[in-house]
This record gives structure tokens, C-alpha cells and sequence, in this order.
């Protein structure tokens, strides 16, 4: 039986991501204003209605990625040792989570550049990013030391250094490494604000 589920997940984690390979490749080629959910539906090979199992809109498909990668730092966080300071393990997890043996992930370029020139995309990961505040926070809060509202705060600051250096490396036309971007803007968030 638990193979069974096994399998079926896989599957599902496989058609969602071929979903969103489809939406953000045809958003590239044809502008994300003339994408639409029947053309990613056709090239994923699936059908309208089987999309919406999977997507509430075409925003969603395309920042799908994204989502995934922030609930990865905040498993990452969870996993840093106990003695370091939030900030210190959120940093910890960036680093985790960008490995320097590999080449900067060009799907985040492609949807930062997306985002920047399309404001329902942009509203869309905004919204996502307010989602991921909250588990974030729990997360913070999970680990000891500050009230809520503080780890709320901490979260938001550090979601809003991601956003900042993903910003530059794209306006920088990718050319410096986005871990050392993200660590810039998270010290100069901590030297303002510590």
C-alpha cells in the first residue's frame, strides 16, 4: 500500500513540475501576457481541468518554484544547529540551500525578470511571500528567544533581503553570485536594523 501512495506522489510532484517547466518556458517565449492556461494545459500534455487540480491560475504555475525553494530555507532553518541565533541560522540556510559547486539556478532569474515586469505576477509572489511569512515566523518562534511579532518581523526582513538580492543579480544581468548578494543585504539589514 505505501508504495502505492509512494508512487502516486511521485507522480503528482512529476506532472506539477512539468506543469510549471511548461508555464514559465511558454511565458518566456511568448510574454507572459499571452500565456494562458489551455497553452500550458496542451504543452504539459494534460487537460484544463486537470491543470486546476494542480493551479488556481497561470501566475501560480509559473511561481511555483519559488514557493518550493523558500519552504525549502525554512526546512533548512529548522535544521540548523540550536546554539546559532535566528539571524545566523537564517543565513546558515541560505548558504544550505546554495550550494557553491553549482551554477546559479536560472529559473529564479526567469521568474524574478517575469515578476519585475508583470504586476499580477509580481502581486501574485508578493502574496505567496505573505504565506510563507507565516511559516517563517512559526518557525522562528519554534526556535526560541523571540515573541512572535519579533519573529514575524526577522522573517519579513529576511524575505525582503531574498527579494532585494534576487533584484540586483537580475538587474546585474546574473553576473555575481546570489549567495553572496543575499549575504551582503542580509548584513546590511542587520547593521541597519541591529
Amino acid at each position: 500500500m505505501e508504495s502505492t501512495v509512494g508512487l502516486r506522489e511521485r507522480k503528482k510532484a512529476a506532472t506539477r513540475e512539468a506543469v510549471h517547466k511548461a508555464a514559465l518556458n511558454l511565458a518566456v517565449e511568448h510574454g507572459f501576457e499571452h500565456l494562458t492556461v489551455e497553452a500550458i494545459a496542451d504543452a504539459a500534455g494534460i487537460s484544463r481541468r486537470t491543470f486546476s487540480n494542480y493551479f488556481t491560475a497561470k501566475e501560480d504555475a509559473v511561481l511555483w518554484g519559488e514557493e518550493q525553494h523558500i519552504k525549502g530555507l525554512v526546512l533548512a532553518f529548522r535544521a540548523r544547529p540550536p546554539h546559532e541565533g535566528p539571524w545566523q541560522a537564517l543565513a546558515g540556510a541560505v548558504l544550505d540551500r546554495f550550494p557553491t559547486e553549482e551554477p546559479p539556478d536560472r529559473e529564479t532569474a526567469i521568474r524574478s525578470r517575469l515578476a519585475l515586469r508583470h504586476p499580477t505576477l509580481l502581486a501574485r509572489q508578493l502574496a505567496n511571500h505573505a504565506v510563507l511569512e507565516t511559516d517563517l515566523r512559526e518557525a522562528i518562534t519554534d526556535r526560541g528567544g523571540l515573541t512572535p511579532l519579533e519573529a514575524g518581523c526577522l522573517g519579513a526582513a529576511f524575505l525582503a533581503s531574498i527579494r532585494l538580492a534576487m533584484q540586483r543579480w537580475v538587474a546585474g544581468d546574473e553576473a555575481d553570485d546570489p549567495r553572496e548578494l543575499i549575504m551582503e543585504t542580509m548584513g546590511a539589514m542587520a547593521g541597519v536594523f541591529g
